[in-house]
């Protein structure tokens, strides 16, 4: 098919699933559901415009209308892939399968590798430990600026974390250190997923990480709809953390974030350009600060935040534009532990002056919506995946 859209914006509500997958139990996860959940915690969730798109068709969400007549075709998604983490989700949403998990640390990292960056840094490590990055700098800071040792943290996702006060490791240097850790962990028996560049300044109760941050990801894998898209000439804008994720793979413009509204309003911003190819956000708070935070309530807030947003959104939406509005996993706040969780995600799919609404079904991977743009804009299909275009 030739390209219907000539501009598709893909949203991924970065942890937002909508109910535990088959396999859940497999992965710790039976019973998760971070929509349902978080909905009943909040006494019902205020979300018109996901009510208007469908979002209780796809499975009744406490507070949200089911609407007799939907704005867009809707269904859910089940990961095929081997994993319940960021790169593995976007990666294929975008056409990959992962049957090699990332590997994540929840005792911390080896001691032959924390040695290892140890000798090549010739700079000690504290920490090595599970932790979030402001709770760990109250701890450690100090012993840092004191010792210059460097501060190694992880989390529940596949990462290895180096924290640094910029006036005791300059930038130059921690970017040097990350590039190390980055080239050790390339072993199959590490199989990290980023590094990540953490400096921060401040005093002893004032510490404040600064704009420095840098992520270290693997490439994927293999080529992904974006690769085919831009050397076919056509755009593919990366908003948020989405260029760290693919590591630059296949992205003709990047911008950065700091929150969710300001992702939100850089995809509007988007939305004034004239391009042919996608817009592809990601809104990371919904996972960093609530869910792996177990914050039900701060995530029902910033769930009903993004919700008003979408006003802007639609508003903003031409004649032959595709919204794609989707997430990676879940990370049910109600969940024990700090985990991702295990879920089907949402698929919610509108254009302007769209008039029914199909039920899309459950999906048997995330690479459904890869398929689909590729279709769309008549590129190279991925080896996974199924085009819903002619459902539209």
């Amino acid at each position: 098919m030739s390209n219907q859209f000539k501009r598709v914006f893909l949203i991924v509500m970065d942890s937002v699933g909508i109910g535990e997958s088959p396999d859940a139990a497999r992965f710790g996860d039976a019973g998760s559901d971070t929509l349902g959940h978080i909905a009943e915690k909040m006494n019902g969730l205020t979300m018109p415009n996901m009510a208007n798109l469908g979002l209780s068709h796809i499975k009744e969400i406490d507070g949200v209308e089911k609407v007799d007549k939907p704005i867009a075709h809707y269904g859910k998604m089940q990961e095929a892939s081997n994993g319940k983490d960021t790169m593995t989700g976007h990666w294929e949403i975008m056409g990959l399968d992962i049957q090699e998990p990332f590997q994540v640390f929840p005792e911390g990292f080896p001691p032959e590798l924390v040695a290892e960056l140890e000798r090549q840094t010739g700079r000690k490590v504290i920490g090595n430990k599970v932790a979030s990055g402001t709770e760990i700098l109250d701890e450690l800071a100090e012993e840092h600026v004191k010792t210059g040792a460097l501060i190694v943290y992880t989390s529940a996702d596949s990462v290895l974390q180096i924290a640094a006060h910029e006036e005791i490791v300059p930038i130059e240097e921690l970017y040097d250190i990350c590039e190390k850790a980055r080239k050790l962990t390339l072993d199959p028996k590490y199989m990290v997923g980023r590094i990540i560049a953490r400096p921060f300044i401040g005093t002893p109760g004032l510490w404040k990480r600064t704009a420095n941050r840098h992520d270290y990801a693997l490439k994927p894998f293999e080529r992904t709809v974006m690769n085919e898209l831009k050397d076919s000439g056509l755009d593919s804008i990366a908003i948020g953390k989405i260029s760290d994720i693919y590591d630059g793979e296949g992205i003709t413009e990047a911008i950065r974030t700091v929150s969710n509204d300001d992702g939100m309003e850089k995809l509007v911003g988007t939305m004034s350009k004239d391009f042919t190819g996608i817009s592809f956000l990601n809104l990371v708070d919904f996972d960093a600060l609530y869910g792996h935070r177990r914050d039900p309530i701060g995530y029902g807030e910033a769930l009903e935040q993004f919700d008003r947003q979408l006003e802007e959104v639609f508003a903003q939406l031409r004649e032959n534009d595709l919204l794609i509005i989707t997430a990676d996993h879940g990370n049910d706040p109600t969940h024990p532990g700090t985990d991702h969780t295990r879920e089907y995600v949402p698929l919610l799919v509108h254009y302007k002056g769209q008039t029914e609404a199909k039920d899309l079904g459950i999906r048997q991977t995330f690479a459904d919506i890869g398929a689909t743009i590729a279709d769309n804009f008549n590129v190279t299909l991925p080896k996974h995946g199924t085009s819903f275009l002619g459902d539209l």
